[in-house]
């Protein structure tokens, strides 16, 4: 468990500061980084490379959080550029 947060927060530092330029706090870094680790381990399953390793787990995980932030990041900017 403890090992899981600790990574998350790795993978959502690292997702943040590419894809934005800086993060979300520890906590969204935290929460982005968990649920990327998913999106990505699920993913890298599907072409049947599933990640091995801390190391596999970090990347697997960045690039799943930078599916998540891209994806948030598009949603918000049509909810502000919305036409009414």
């Amino acid at each position: 468990m403890i090992g899981t947060i600790i990574t998350g927060a790795i993978v959502g530092f690292l997702a943040g500061h590419i894809i934005r330029g800086k993060g979300f706090g520890a906590l969204g870094n935290i929460i982005i980084g968990i649920f990327g680790g998913l999106v990505g381990g699920f993913l890298f399953g599907l072409i049947g490379l599933g990640p091995t390793g801390w190391i596999g787990d970090i990347i697997a995980g960045v690039v799943g959080a930078l599916i998540l932030v891209y994806v948030f990041g598009e949603t918000r900017y049509r909810r502000r550029h919305r036409r009414h």
